[in-house]
């Protein structure tokens, strides 16, 4: 605890020694100091993430084994092609670093409406995979691919994307009209598979989004009760659901069939105790424990590792959120705090869902427990989006200024590009006569120009504190785009005599 520079005023040692002035600052908590660094963002995500994926790989080879031996298969099969979707996921991740925000906006609404074929196209027979009572996957040979998880991401970068464009005449309606129907549609076709859980994770990703850009507290009341009607509305079309409820409420009334995996998980978490009973000596993965390396991999990791097993895990999501919301509040652009927001609350609120479940706070929705449970696309999608935090993070304005002054080498340069300016320009599908250049207008704000608006030539482009941006990334306006004849022709017609005036001989005046 460090105390700040105290001020008072003449005479001020004439007072008690307890009296304070008005111009006295009261001691302030600080952190440490490594936590105000440029770079801390970027390292948070990449440790919180990296120590979640290693705990996920020791725990899916530890889950996995006794089911694939007792399935004649080798019990470390399951553990290696999750080890080849993670080194997938990481070139992945890779990739994302590499993304400037400006293409993420660019092709996020193309991306948007593909993710809306792609569900339609899903309810097809012969086209979507149907698997334990759900059509949710295509075949791709060598995996499963699950529209929906795309979907999530795609509608975080557009609906950022959409909220930013508007971030200069926002109100609550044109908050809530672009993103809002979009959401509607999305789920409906997730409803239609049936996969509720992602309707539930889409809507944290919805959350987010109004969250950061700054819905008033009393619309999500609003929103509360709107989704308790339409959770009403479900459980009564759709008995099972109600079969879920009832189980999440008392899973002992039905020990054989609705409560069976519930009871089965707390049994897990029992036996765990403090320290757990030991890394591999887990029971209940005897196959007793349904979806134990994907679903329920939390009882598991309670079981082996005890509560301070669960204690890490927790902790390291705990360190995800902050590293995200810090990305946001530090960041200059607009859509990077959107959609940071939006992704960590989204990645974070999925993870409280897993691990609610397990521990019988909340129904079992069947979603996945982010970078540690089995799955193959959605490991590869998750890592993605930690690149693009990443990413997000690096773009801050002062780990910019960090990463130009360090000396790097080139393999650094090619994996981690520094970003061109913290405020990445927007080039939307236009005619190349109506593009214009989009500039940083201070703040955390993206701002468009538009051509009723043309610059002076001698404004400053960008502010007092804006980089200038790169030769190649400004955008030549339509006024110096202008033939060279143009010119000549106007001059010519400025110089002409009046009509009256007499022509000299060959035609010319």
């Amino acid at each position: 605890m460090t105390s700040s520079t105290r001020t008072r005023p003449a005479g001020a040692d004439r007072r008690s020694p307890g009296a304070r002035t008005r111009h006295e600052r009261l001691p302030r908590l600080h952190g440490p100091a490594w936590l105000d660094g440029p770079m801390t963002s970027a390292h948070l995500v990449f440790g919180a993430a990296g120590l979640l994926l290693t705990i996920g790989l020791v725990m899916v080879f530890s889950a996995s084994s006794i089911e694939a031996a007792l399935a004649h298969e080798p019990a470390w099969a399951p553990g290696v092609q999750q080890l080849i979707w993670a080194g997938l996921g990481v070139g992945a991740m890779l990739v994302a670093l590499r993304l400037p925000a400006g293409f993420l906006r660019r092709w996020s609404p193309i991306a948007l409406i593909v993710v809306a074929v792609m569900l339609v196209l899903v309810l097809v027979p012969f086209i979507g995979v149907k698997l334990n009572g759900a059509r949710q996957w295509f075949d791709l040979g060598v995996a499963h691919l699950q529209p929906s998880e795309v979907g999530k991401l795609v509608f975080a970068l557009w609906g950022a994307h959409v909220l930013a464009l508007r971030e200069r005449y926002l109100t609550t309606t044109s908050l809530l009209v672009p993103v809002l129907p979009v959401f509607g549609v999305l789920s409906l076709l997730l409803i239609a598979e049936p996969d509720f859980g992602a309707v539930v994770s889409l809507g944290l990703v919805l959350i987010g989004l109004l969250w950061g850009g700054g819905m008033p507290l009393k619309w999500f009341g609003w929103f509360l009760a709107a989704a308790a009607v339409l959770m009403a509305a479900l459980i009564t079309f759709a008995p099972y659901r109600m079969a879920r409820i009832t189980s999440f409420l008392d899973p002992f009334a039905d020990p054989t069939d609705g409560g069976f995996q519930a009871i089965r998980g707390m049994y897990a978490l029992a036996t765990g105790g403090l320290w757990g009973v030991g890394l591999g000596n887990s029971a209940m993965k005897w196959n007793l424990l349904p979806h134990a390396e994907s679903d329920y991999i939390f009882a598991i990791i309670g079981e082996e590792l005890g509560f301070l097993g669960c204690l890490v895990v927790v902790t390291l999501y705990g360190v995800l959120a902050y590293a995200g919301f810090r990305i946001a509040r530090r960041s200059a652009d607009r859509f990077v705090q959107l959609a940071s927001v939006a992704i960590t609350v989204w990645i974070v609120g999925q993870a409280a869902m897993n691990m609610g479940y397990v521990v019988g706070l909340l129904p079992v929705t069947g979603v996945q427990l982010p970078l540690i449970s089995a799955g193959g696309t959605s490991l590869v999608l998750t890592l993605f989006i930690v690149g693009l935090l990443a990413r997000f993070a690096r773009s801050e304005p002062a780990a910019i200024e960090a990463q130009r002054g360090q000396s790097r080498g080139r393999v650094a340069r090619f994996l981690l590009p520094v970003p061109a300016a913290a405020v990445d320009p927007v080039r939307l599908h236009r005619r190349a006569e109506e593009r214009a250049p989009a500039r940083p207008a201070g703040g955390a704000r993206t701002v468009l120009r538009t051509r009723s608006a043309p610059s002076r030539p001698d404004a400053p482009r960008g502010g007092a504190a804006a980089e200038p941006a790169p030769v190649r990334d400004r955008a030549v306006p339509p006024r110096e785009r202008r033939p060279a004849g143009n010119g000549a022709r106007a001059a010519g017609r400025r110089q002409q005599p009046p009509s009256g005036a007499p022509r000299r001989p060959g035609g010319s005046r």
